[in-house]
């Protein structure tokens, strides 16, 4: 048996197994809901981020934040036009915006920021990427990620 021969007949397979079974290897998400907030209020306000996964894969996610009685950002109407007339966009847009990302990539990598929404992109990759540690986990506890000193 020739050299040639022999290295498509015993390598090539061997190497063709080693990278499916290495693909394989990556973590798995769990089905579930996995919530991440923000330590500390910012601005009067806490973000968080909370995924929905099914089959391996992010199916539904709402990121925003809440003031300390619980109310939603993205539900103030005030805030909303005040933030659109200085920064032209407001949580109900740049939320949206960073959701359909994550949806799309099903990880943190290649998130665009939102012009004027920076700090709240920033929170929400810090956020997605603890959600989705707690999904491969299968953690259902609301973990809290530490807030950046502004």
């Amino acid at each position: 048996m020739n050299q040639r021969f022999r290295f498509r007949r015993l390598v090539l397979p061997a190497l063709f197994c080693a990278w499916i079974l290495g693909g394989c290897s990556s973590a798995t998400l769990k089905d579930g809901f996995y919530t991440a907030q923000m330590s500390d209020y910012s601005h009067g306000w806490k973000e968080y981020l909370c995924i929905m996964v099914k089959d391996d894969k992010i199916v539904y996610a709402e990121f925003n934040a809440k003031d300390p009685s619980g109310y939603i950002k993205a539900w103030d109407n005030a805030y909303m036009q005040n933030m659109a007339a200085v920064e032209e966009t407001y949580p109900n847009d740049y939320t949206r915006k960073y959701v359909a990302q994550l949806i799309e990539a099903q990880d943190t990598n290649g998130l665009d920021t939102v012009s004027g929404a920076t700090h709240s992109g920033n929170n929400f990759v810090r956020l997605a990427a603890a959600v989705i540690a707690q999904a491969a986990d299968g953690n259902p506890d609301i973990v809290t990620v530490e807030s950046e000193a502004e």
